[in-house]
Protein backbone atom coordinates (compact mmCIF):
# COMPACT_ATOMS: atom_id res chain seq x y z
CA UNK A 1 0.00 0.00 0.00
CA UNK A 2 1.67 3.67 -0.88
CA UNK A 3 1.79 5.69 1.88
CA UNK A 4 1.62 9.90 1.20
CA UNK A 5 1.83 11.74 4.52
CA UNK A 6 1.44 15.31 5.69
CA UNK A 7 0.11 16.64 2.19
CA UNK A 8 -1.81 19.50 2.59
CA UNK A 9 -4.48 20.30 -0.44
CA UNK A 10 -7.41 22.31 -1.18
CA UNK A 11 -7.28 21.13 -5.36
CA UNK A 12 -10.58 19.44 -7.09
CA UNK A 13 -10.12 15.30 -6.77
CA UNK A 14 -6.93 15.39 -5.41
CA UNK A 15 -6.69 11.59 -4.80
CA UNK A 16 -9.25 11.26 -7.14
CA UNK A 17 -9.28 7.33 -8.33
CA UNK A 18 -6.44 6.60 -5.57
CA UNK A 19 -6.08 2.19 -5.31
CA UNK A 20 -4.60 1.16 -2.16
CA UNK A 21 -3.57 4.09 -0.50
CA UNK A 22 -3.08 5.83 3.07
CA UNK A 23 -3.35 9.00 3.49
CA UNK A 24 -1.61 10.14 6.97
CA UNK A 25 -1.73 13.39 9.09
CA UNK A 26 -3.32 15.15 5.90
CA UNK A 27 -4.85 18.46 5.91
CA UNK A 28 -7.54 18.64 2.89
CA UNK A 29 -8.35 22.60 3.22
CA UNK A 30 -7.74 25.94 1.53
CA UNK A 31 -8.75 28.45 -0.55
CA UNK A 32 -9.39 26.71 -3.91
CA UNK A 33 -12.25 24.92 -1.73
CA UNK A 34 -11.68 21.59 -3.69
CA UNK A 35 -14.54 19.00 -3.61
CA UNK A 36 -14.04 15.04 -3.75
CA UNK A 37 -10.67 14.48 -2.76
CA UNK A 38 -11.13 10.58 -3.25
CA UNK A 39 -14.18 10.33 -5.35
CA UNK A 40 -13.76 6.51 -7.09
CA UNK A 41 -11.53 5.45 -5.32
CA UNK A 42 -10.84 1.88 -3.29
CA UNK A 43 -9.02 0.09 -0.23
CA UNK A 44 -7.88 3.83 1.29
CA UNK A 45 -6.97 4.47 4.39
CA UNK A 46 -7.39 7.70 6.45
CA UNK A 47 -5.47 8.32 9.37
CA UNK A 48 -5.17 11.18 11.44
CA UNK A 49 -6.41 13.19 8.48
CA UNK A 50 -8.60 16.42 8.47
CA UNK A 51 -11.63 17.37 5.96
CA UNK A 52 -12.91 20.63 5.35
CA UNK A 53 -13.69 20.45 2.08
CA UNK A 54 -16.96 18.75 0.41
CA UNK A 55 -17.64 15.38 -0.48
CA UNK A 56 -14.53 13.75 0.08
CA UNK A 57 -15.62 9.85 -0.02
CA UNK A 58 -17.88 9.79 -2.69
CA UNK A 59 -18.00 6.27 -4.60
CA UNK A 60 -15.67 4.45 -2.44
CA UNK A 61 -14.88 0.35 -1.85
CA UNK A 62 -13.50 -0.48 1.17
CA UNK A 63 -12.71 2.47 3.54
CA UNK A 64 -11.14 2.72 6.70
CA UNK A 65 -11.17 6.65 8.65
CA UNK A 66 -9.44 6.63 11.99
CA UNK A 67 -8.53 9.40 14.34
CA UNK A 68 -10.01 12.01 12.10
CA UNK A 69 -11.94 15.23 11.62
CA UNK A 70 -14.91 16.01 9.17
CA UNK A 71 -15.64 19.84 9.92
CA UNK A 72 -19.30 21.08 9.68
CA UNK A 73 -17.68 22.13 6.02
CA UNK A 74 -17.12 18.69 5.11
CA UNK A 75 -20.83 18.16 3.48
CA UNK A 76 -22.10 14.75 2.57
CA UNK A 77 -18.34 13.13 2.73
CA UNK A 78 -19.45 9.39 2.46
CA UNK A 79 -22.46 9.02 -0.17
CA UNK A 80 -22.40 5.59 -2.72
CA UNK A 81 -19.74 4.02 -0.63
CA UNK A 82 -19.44 0.31 0.73
CA UNK A 83 -17.19 -1.62 3.22
CA UNK A 84 -16.32 1.61 5.22
CA UNK A 85 -15.24 1.55 8.70
CA UNK A 86 -14.65 4.78 10.94
CA UNK A 87 -13.14 5.10 14.20
CA UNK A 88 -12.43 7.75 16.69
CA UNK A 89 -13.50 10.34 14.36
CA UNK A 90 -15.67 13.34 14.29
CA UNK A 91 -18.45 13.68 11.29
CA UNK A 92 -19.89 17.40 11.67
CA UNK A 93 -20.87 18.40 7.95
CA UNK A 94 -24.47 17.70 6.87
CA UNK A 95 -25.83 14.35 5.04
CA UNK A 96 -22.59 12.90 6.44
CA UNK A 97 -23.47 8.92 5.14
CA UNK A 98 -26.44 8.03 2.89
CA UNK A 99 -26.95 5.55 0.17
CA UNK A 100 -23.94 3.29 1.89
CA UNK A 101 -23.52 -0.39 2.34
CA UNK A 102 -21.84 -2.31 5.02
CA UNK A 103 -20.32 0.95 7.34
CA UNK A 104 -19.27 0.26 10.81
CA UNK A 105 -18.72 3.54 13.28
CA UNK A 106 -17.17 3.41 16.37
CA UNK A 107 -16.21 5.75 19.21
CA UNK A 108 -17.50 8.34 16.69
CA UNK A 109 -18.77 12.02 17.46
CA UNK A 110 -21.69 13.09 14.86
CA UNK A 111 -23.06 16.42 14.63
CA UNK A 112 -24.84 16.16 11.30
CA UNK A 113 -28.56 16.20 10.16
CA UNK A 114 -29.81 13.80 8.01
CA UNK A 115 -27.06 11.90 8.89
CA UNK A 116 -27.51 7.97 7.44
CA UNK A 117 -30.05 8.34 5.09
CA UNK A 118 -30.96 5.37 2.64
CA UNK A 119 -27.93 2.97 4.43
CA UNK A 120 -27.86 -0.61 4.19
CA UNK A 121 -26.17 -2.70 7.16
CA UNK A 122 -25.02 0.01 9.32
CA UNK A 123 -23.49 -0.50 12.87
CA UNK A 124 -22.74 2.02 15.26
CA UNK A 125 -21.42 1.39 18.55
CA UNK A 126 -20.48 3.81 21.67
CA UNK A 127 -21.46 7.17 19.35
CA UNK A 128 -22.45 10.46 20.32
CA UNK A 129 -25.03 11.69 17.79
CA UNK A 130 -26.57 15.13 16.94
CA UNK A 131 -29.15 14.34 13.97
CA UNK A 132 -32.47 15.50 12.90
CA UNK A 133 -34.39 12.73 10.64
CA UNK A 134 -31.51 10.11 11.95
CA UNK A 135 -31.52 6.83 9.80
CA UNK A 136 -34.38 7.71 7.82
CA UNK A 137 -35.01 4.61 5.37
CA UNK A 138 -31.82 2.75 6.46
CA UNK A 139 -32.28 -0.82 7.04
CA UNK A 140 -30.21 -3.95 8.85
CA UNK A 141 -29.10 -1.68 11.53
CA UNK A 142 -27.44 -2.65 14.82
CA UNK A 143 -26.65 -0.03 17.45
CA UNK A 144 -24.94 -0.59 20.58
CA UNK A 145 -24.06 2.57 23.39
CA UNK A 146 -25.15 5.29 21.22
CA UNK A 147 -26.43 8.74 22.75
CA UNK A 148 -28.64 10.44 20.10
CA UNK A 149 -29.90 13.93 20.47
CA UNK A 150 -32.61 14.30 17.14
CA UNK A 151 -35.71 15.17 16.67
CA UNK A 152 -37.01 12.38 14.18
CA UNK A 153 -35.35 8.91 14.27
CA UNK A 154 -35.19 6.03 12.62
CA UNK A 155 -38.73 7.35 10.19
CA UNK A 156 -38.97 4.15 8.04
CA UNK A 157 -36.11 2.19 8.82
CA UNK A 158 -36.22 -2.20 8.69
CA UNK A 159 -35.11 -4.27 10.45
CA UNK A 160 -32.52 -3.67 13.59
CA UNK A 161 -31.18 -4.66 16.63
CA UNK A 162 -30.68 -1.55 19.14
CA UNK A 163 -29.48 -2.37 22.84
CA UNK A 164 -27.77 0.19 25.60
CA UNK A 165 -29.03 3.42 23.75
CA UNK A 166 -30.24 6.54 25.11
CA UNK A 167 -32.17 8.54 22.48
CA UNK A 168 -33.62 12.32 23.25
CA UNK A 169 -35.51 12.61 20.44
CA UNK A 170 -38.88 14.15 19.31
CA UNK A 171 -40.92 11.26 17.26
CA UNK A 172 -39.25 8.04 16.71
CA UNK A 173 -39.86 4.49 14.55
CA UNK A 174 -42.50 6.01 12.40
CA UNK A 175 -43.21 3.03 9.93
CA UNK A 176 -40.62 1.64 10.95
CA UNK A 177 -40.34 -2.15 10.83
CA UNK A 178 -38.87 -5.61 12.44
CA UNK A 179 -36.77 -4.19 15.09
CA UNK A 180 -35.56 -5.32 18.57
CA UNK A 181 -34.84 -2.56 21.27
CA UNK A 182 -33.02 -3.74 24.65
CA UNK A 183 -32.35 -1.98 27.13
CA UNK A 184 -32.73 1.59 26.40
CA UNK A 185 -34.12 4.97 27.26
CA UNK A 186 -36.03 6.76 25.17
CA UNK A 187 -36.90 10.24 25.83
CA UNK A 188 -39.82 11.61 23.26
CA UNK A 189 -43.47 11.83 22.10
CA UNK A 190 -45.47 9.90 19.65
CA UNK A 191 -43.00 7.19 19.49
CA UNK A 192 -43.22 4.26 17.34
CA UNK A 193 -46.59 5.29 15.36
CA UNK A 194 -47.43 3.56 11.90
CA UNK A 195 -44.99 0.86 13.11
CA UNK A 196 -44.86 -2.38 12.59
CA UNK A 197 -43.40 -5.99 14.46
CA UNK A 198 -41.04 -3.46 17.16
CA UNK A 199 -40.22 -4.92 20.23
CA UNK A 200 -39.31 -3.44 23.38
CA UNK A 201 -37.44 -4.95 25.91
CA UNK A 202 -36.37 -3.88 29.47
CA UNK A 203 -36.99 -0.08 28.53
CA UNK A 204 -37.78 3.26 29.72
CA UNK A 205 -39.91 5.02 27.27
CA UNK A 206 -40.99 8.34 28.29
CA UNK A 207 -43.35 11.30 26.45
CA UNK A 208 -46.94 11.28 25.62
CA UNK A 209 -49.23 9.13 23.21
CA UNK A 210 -46.77 6.51 22.45
CA UNK A 211 -47.62 3.35 20.15
CA UNK A 212 -50.71 4.53 17.89
CA UNK A 213 -51.48 2.95 15.13
CA UNK A 214 -49.18 0.10 15.24
CA UNK A 215 -49.53 -3.71 14.18
CA UNK A 216 -47.45 -6.19 15.87
CA UNK A 217 -45.85 -4.60 19.10
CA UNK A 218 -44.24 -6.27 21.75
CA UNK A 219 -43.23 -4.74 25.24
CA UNK A 220 -41.74 -6.68 27.57
CA UNK A 221 -41.13 -5.53 31.26
CA UNK A 222 -40.91 -2.34 30.00
CA UNK A 223 -41.63 1.45 31.79
CA UNK A 224 -43.55 4.27 30.36
CA UNK A 225 -43.24 7.35 32.08
CA UNK A 226 -45.57 10.64 30.92
CA UNK A 227 -47.60 8.28 28.67
CA UNK A 228 -51.29 9.33 27.74
CA UNK A 229 -53.80 8.27 25.23
CA UNK A 230 -51.42 5.44 24.37
CA UNK A 231 -52.01 2.61 22.20
CA UNK A 232 -54.84 4.48 20.00
CA UNK A 233 -55.90 1.89 17.16
CA UNK A 234 -52.70 -0.51 17.96
CA UNK A 235 -51.98 -3.87 18.51
CA UNK A 236 -49.91 -4.62 20.94
CA UNK A 237 -48.83 -7.40 23.68
CA UNK A 238 -47.43 -6.52 26.97
CA UNK A 239 -45.97 -6.10 30.34
CA UNK A 240 -46.05 -2.51 31.57
CA UNK A 241 -43.90 -1.96 34.98
CA UNK A 242 -45.34 1.50 35.26
CA UNK A 243 -48.01 3.43 35.94
CA UNK A 244 -49.84 4.82 32.67
CA UNK A 245 -52.08 8.03 32.16
CA UNK A 246 -54.25 6.93 30.28
CA UNK A 247 -55.12 4.09 26.89
CA UNK A 248 -57.14 5.14 24.22
CA UNK A 249 -58.89 2.89 22.20
CA UNK A 250 -56.87 0.00 22.23
CA UNK A 251 -57.35 -2.11 19.07
CA UNK A 252 -56.27 -5.49 19.61
CA UNK A 253 -54.07 -7.72 22.01
CA UNK A 254 -53.44 -8.06 25.45
CA UNK A 255 -51.49 -5.41 27.87
CA UNK A 256 -51.03 -6.15 31.87
CA UNK A 257 -50.00 -2.68 33.24
CA UNK A 258 -49.00 -1.85 36.63
CA UNK A 259 -51.81 0.74 36.84
CA UNK A 260 -54.04 3.34 34.14
CA UNK A 261 -55.29 6.32 35.54
CA UNK A 262 -57.83 6.57 32.56
CA UNK A 263 -59.36 3.40 29.95
CA UNK A 264 -60.90 5.79 27.05
CA UNK A 265 -62.84 3.35 25.02
CA UNK A 266 -64.87 5.63 22.44
CA UNK A 267 -64.56 3.07 19.04
CA UNK A 268 -66.55 -0.01 19.05
CA UNK A 269 -63.61 -1.93 17.41
CA UNK A 270 -61.06 -1.41 20.39
CA UNK A 271 -61.33 -4.19 21.90
CA UNK A 272 -57.81 -4.80 23.27
CA UNK A 273 -57.44 -6.59 26.86
CA UNK A 274 -55.81 -4.20 29.45
CA UNK A 275 -55.14 -6.25 32.60
CA UNK A 276 -54.39 -4.07 35.70
CA UNK A 277 -51.56 -5.40 37.67
CA UNK A 278 -51.27 -3.67 41.31
CA UNK A 279 -54.88 -4.31 41.71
Amino acid sequence: MEIISNLITDEERALYGSRDLEARSCRFDGPADGESAFKESSNIVAADCYFNLRYPFWHNHGLKIKDSEMTPLCRAALWYTDNAVIENTKLHGIKAVRECGKIKLNNCDIESPEFGWFVNDISMTNCAVVSEYFLMRSTDIVLKDVRLKGKYSFQYTERGEIKDCIFDTKDAFWHAKNITIKDCTINGEYIGWYSENLTFVNCTIRGTQPFCYCKGLKLIDCRMEDADLAFEKSEAEGVILSDLISIKNFYSGKLSVNSVGEIIKGDPDAKGVIEILNS
